[in-house]
């Protein structure tokens, strides 16, 4: 579970929400603190138990860099409202969703494209379609398949207990326990509850199926013309660093491992994972550019 350490918005960062033809989706927006955007735009995807709050630490720095930056709550997410239908949570349901969501901050031209843990699997979807123009697209914490380890249980044990138990007893007996244990403020505790249980159950039910079951497109990938970044903490405990090293290996991609971060590279080592970014986003706009 990514756990934001702070909740007031920078400087140039707002809450909104973005109207598309297939519903309405809450974000928060960075823009540039003086001056006009003068950059591509880029839209960042949160991971399953997360929200867009989990790039919160990230978002003033990244847009200082001359960009629209937009971190959004997918379907059924925090925020976002979604139906109790499971196909609405699929990867390629979402993906879609990725893909009106880009074409509408991008204004239907070029845009950067980040996908955090079970984010990436969603964004993966909208690459691979090739119905929107990325301009670079960031895997970040994330795997070429189904997510193994630590988190792999977690999710199996979400799986088994979401549907007879609900919410209550996985936040009572897992999530909560944990963020005590991890010394987390009462302000964090409390936006983590609400978080919890703002999100769509069959959605969550239906992603934790998903992140369990993904195969294997790394090939697919190859065969768009995108350049692509593998950032990872070094501690990493969803899919083990050297399985994310291998997956850059195999895409020809960047590969950026933050010291001292573990899943969540964004909470725990901001300033390192916007440097990362910016750098890869600005080589990779040059490039397209000349």
């Amino acid at each position: 579970m990514s756990t934001p350490r702070f909740l007031t918005l920078p400087p140039g960062v707002r809450s909104r929400q973005i109207e598309t033809a297939v519903g309405a989706f809450a974000v928060l927006e960075a823009l540039p603190v003086s001056g006009i955007p003068e950059r591509w735009p880029a839209l960042l995807v949160p991971g399953l138990t997360g929200s867009k709050e989990d790039f919160i630490a990230v978002l003033q720095t990244l847009a200082q860099s001359g960009r629209q930056v937009v971190a959004i709550d997918m379907r059924g997410q925090f925020e976002t409202n979604g139906p109790d239908d499971r196909s609405a949570y699929t990867c390629a349901a979402l993906g879609n969703d990725v893909d009106v969501l880009a074409q509408v901050v991008g204004h239907g031209g070029p845009i950067h494209l980040v996908g955090h843990s079970f984010g990436g699997l969603v964004t993966r979807e909208a690459v691979i379609d090739g119905r929107t123009r990325f301009v670079s697209y960031t895997l970040m914490s994330s795997g070429p398949a189904a997510i193994v380890g630590p988190r792999e249980r977690a999710g199996r044990f979400m799986i088994s207990e979401l549907p007879g138990i609900g919410l209550e007893h996985l936040w009572h007996t897992r999530m909560e326990p944990e963020a005590l244990a991890s010394g987390v403020s009462d302000e964090i505790i409390s936006f983590l509850r609400k978080r919890l249980f703002a999100n769509s159950a069959v959605g969550m039910l239906t992603m934790a199926e998903e992140v369990l079951t993904a195969p294997d497109r790394c090939d697919e990938l190859t065969q768009v013309e995108v350049d692509t970044l593998v950032l990872y903490g070094e501690h990493d405990d969803g899919w083990p660093p050297r399985m994310q090293s291998e997956m850059a290996r195999r895409l020809n991609a960047d590969c950026v491992v933050v010291p001292g971060s573990a899943h969540s590279p964004a909470v725990e080592a901001p300033e390192t994972t916007a440097a990362a970014l910016i750098r890869f986003w600005n080589a990779a706009e040059s490039r397209l550019r000349s």
